[in-house]
């Protein structure tokens, strides 16, 4: 790809490798967040979004994690963070427990129904993950997209700011 693009008209701008390549891969996210955002409503009830959350709290385990860490994990401020809490714990999906480590605080963790839809919403995902997303790839491809995609996901993770 171009190390140096001479971009001098919106043609050229429109055209150039890297801008396309970029296109592409939000193109491609994009599509396949509503493809699979949609599965997970229509077959588990729950919102991408909301899966996510869960993921994240399932890899926590116990105790379960703060408002700040699930905003950071998903790029929400923590407004926005308490906002879908409250509608997961109204849903019965999470629950807020006292922080161990500090009695004023107060960490979220998964309810068993937060458990169990969590495991039948990932067992959906990874079937229409292996439909949208591995399916059309060459198989000896695969490994190393993966791979690529960590790589990328850690190295934004790692530039943006933390939150105070």
């Amino acid at each position: 790809m171009d190390e140096q693009a001479e971009i001098s008209t919106p043609e050229e701008a429109a055209d150039n490798e890297l801008v396309l390549a970029f296109g592409r891969l939000q193109g491609a996210a994009n599509r396949l967040e509503y493809l699979l955002g949609r599965a997970l409503e229509a077959e588990c009830g729950v919102s991408h979004l909301v899966f996510e959350v869960l993921l994240i709290l399932g890899r926590a385990g116990k105790p379960g994690l703060s408002m700040r860490a699930i905003a950071q994990e998903q790029v929400l401020t923590t407004g926005g963070a308490t906002r879908l809490v409250d509608r997961m714990e109204a849903a019965g999906l999470v629950a807020r427990v006292e922080d161990p480590a500090d009695r004023r605080a107060k960490l979220v963790c998964l309810t068993p129904q937060g458990e169990r839809t969590t495991v039948a919403a990932s067992r959906v995902h990874v079937e229409n993950i292996r439909r949208y997303f591995l399916a059309p790839l060459p198989v000896e491809e695969r490994d190393g997209f993966a791979e690529n995609l960590r790589r990328l996901s850690h190295s934004a993770r790692d530039m943006l700011p933390r939150l105070p």
